[in-house]
């Protein structure tokens, strides 16, 4: 089986690439796919750009042109929940578009169509990654739960409250894992998603931002992703 390996940062799919012995470039809807082997095992790396719809579309090809069997993202996030600070390890058990709203004709944050606003991870694959944190990062606090995306970059304290007044059980805000998460319960392939916790989506979220997916968040990433693989 092929497992894809999706980042939103560049410094997260370095991290990631530098583990790989022979990975091989091919393109396919602008994207650079690196198609290659981890500890033996069949591995499509690939940035999924920053969004829902890129994410989506990173998802769609990987699944459709690679074949992949199952989706693994790692990357960064703003901590909502009490207790997630900056360094801990969100594991993602659900998503929701904290930005969708279709109401009156749905229910707010409902997916058209679909009865519903939360796609879960697969259980398993899930479990795997959860175990793989605590494998190669023991010293990290690790929270598993509901991870909100929308299209916004949440960097204001006025932000943050409301997010946690209307979803009270997010643990974490990004920009991705809900659009990947939707395609792949379309396709019936298993997605877990892995997060560092790089700020509190507060004022503060944008102070070296850049340094802390540089210097931790891709580390994190790397470790992770090889742990899961060995």
């Amino acid at each position: 089986m092929r497992t894809a390996i999706v980042s939103a940062m560049h410094e997260e799919l370095s991290a990631v690439l530098a583990l790989m012995p022979d990975e091989a470039r091919q393109v396919a809807a602008g994207r650079e796919f690196w198609v290659g082997h981890l500890h033996g095992r069949e591995v499509v790396a690939v940035l999924s750009r920053i969004g829902k719809v890129a994410a989506a579309t990173t998802a769609a090809v990987l699944i459709e042109r690679f074949g992949v069997g199952e989706i693994v993202f790692t990357g960064v996030a703003g901590g909502l929940g009490s207790g997630v600070a900056v360094g801990d390890v969100v594991v993602a058990d659900s998503f929701l578009q904290h930005d969708l709203d279709a109401s009156p004709i749905f229910p707010k944050y409902e997916v058209p169509l679909y009865g519903t606003s939360r796609f879960a991870s697969d259980p398993a694959l899930t479990r795997r990654l959860a175990a793989a944190v605590q494998r190669a990062l023991p010293d990290q606090h690790l929270h598993r739960g509901l991870v909100v995306s929308g299209d916004r970059f949440v960097s204001t304290d006025a932000e943050c409250r409301a997010l946690r007044s209307a979803l009270p059980d997010a643990l974490a805000v990004e920009m991705e894992g809900a659009a990947v998460a939707q395609v792949c319960h379309d396709f019936g392939v298993p997605f877990a998603a892995v997060r560092t916790i790089s700020d509190r989506a507060d004022d503060e979220a944008h102070v070296d931002f850049a340094r802390f997916v540089r210097e931790v968040a891709s580390r994190h990433s790397a470790a992770i992703v090889q742990a899961l693989l060995a």
